[in-house]
C-alpha cells in the first residue's frame, strides 16, 4: 500500500512539474494567433519558460495528424535544468514541422521574410542553438543538433571578389538528411547538404555538400572533412526511449 502511494506521489509531482514549466500565456497566444480555432484548441504547440515573440507575422504550419504538445520551445528535455530566459521567436516566413518536434532552452529562432523553414519529424535543436533563415533550411526526420550549434544559411552582408568585382550570393540554402545526429557546438551554414545518418562531431563547421560520402559516415572539422566510415548513432536502439521521453502525452 505504501508502495503504491509512493508511486502515485512520484507521479502526481512530475506532472506538477511538468505544468509549472509551461509558459501558458505565450503558449495560448500563439496557438490562438496562428491557427484556425480547431486547431488552436488542441494546443498542439507549447512554449516552456520566457520566451519573447519578436514577430509572428509568418506562417506555422503542421503537416502531421495534429496532437497536443507537439512542438516544444524550450521543452525542457536536457541534463540543463535552469532557463537563462534569452529565448526569442522571430517568425516572419513560413515555418513547417512534419511532426514532433523539439527545441532546448534559450533558443533564438529567426526566419525572415519569404524564407522556409522546415523541420520533420523528431528534429531538434538542444539548448542555446540558433536558427537563422533566410531563404530555406530543411531538416529531414531525427535530425537531431546537440546544444550551442547554430545554423545560418546567410553571410548577412555583400561580399565581392576584390579582382573581378563579382558578388557572391548573400542567402543560400541547408539541407540535412534524415537520421543525422549532430554534436554540440556545430556551425551549419548555407551550401550545407548532409545524407541520411550521417554524424557530426562537436565544434565542427559545415559550409558544403557532403553527400558524396554516402549513408553511416561520421564528419568534422574546420571545414568538415570525412572522418569515418561504416558508423552510425544506434538508432533502433534508442528509438523507444526518444519517443518515450520527447513525446508529451
Amino acid at each position: 500500500m505504501i508502495e503504491f502511494l509512493k508511486k502515485i506521489y512520484r507521479s502526481l509531482r512530475e506532472k506538477f512539474r511538468f505544468y509549472k514549466s509551461v509558459n501558458w500565456i505565450k503558449t495560448y497566444y500563439f496557438n490562438y494567433k496562428m491557427f484556425p480555432k480547431a486547431v488552436a484548441r488542441k494546443l498542439p504547440v507549447f512554449f516552456y519558460g520566457p520566451v519573447k515573440f519578436s514577430s509572428l507575422k509568418g506562417d506555422f504550419k503542421i503537416e502531421a495528424p495534429i496532437k497536443r504538445a507537439m512542438v516544444g520551445f524550450g521543452q525542457p528535455y536536457e541534463l540543463i535544468t535552469k532557463y537563462k530566459g534569452t529565448s526569442e521567436l522571430f517568425l516572419s516566413g513560413t515555418f513547417v514541422v512534419k511532426g514532433h518536434v523539439q527545441f532546448g532552452k534559450d533558443y533564438f529562432v529567426y526566419v525572415y521574410d519569404n524564407a522556409y523553414c522546415e523541420f520533420g519529424h523528431m528534429a531538434s535543436l538542444a539548448s542555446n542553438g540558433k536558427v537563422i533563415c533566410k531563404n530555406k533550411i530543411v531538416l529531414g526526420t531525427y535530425a537531431r543538433i546537440g546544444s550551442e550549434s547554430q545554423l545560418i544559411d546567410t553571410n548577412f552582408h555583400q561580399m565581392v571578389n576584390t579582382k573581378t568585382g563579382e558578388k557572391y550570393p548573400i542567402n543560400g540554402s541547408i539541407k540535412l538528411g534524415d537520421y543525422n545526429f549532430i554534436s554540440n557546438r556545430v556551425s551549419i551554414m548555407q551550401k550545407t547538404v548532409t545524407p541520411d545518418n550521417c554524424s557530426i562531431a562537436s565544434n565542427t563547421l559545415c559550409n558544403k555538400d557532403y553527400s558524396k560520402f554516402g549513408e553511416n559516415v561520421l564528419i568534422g572539422g574546420i571545414p568538415a572533412k570525412l572522418l569515418r566510415e561504416n558508423i552510425s548513432r544506434d538508432w533502433d536502439g534508442e528509438l523507444a526511449n526518444l519517443t518515450k521521453y520527447l513525446i508529451v502525452t
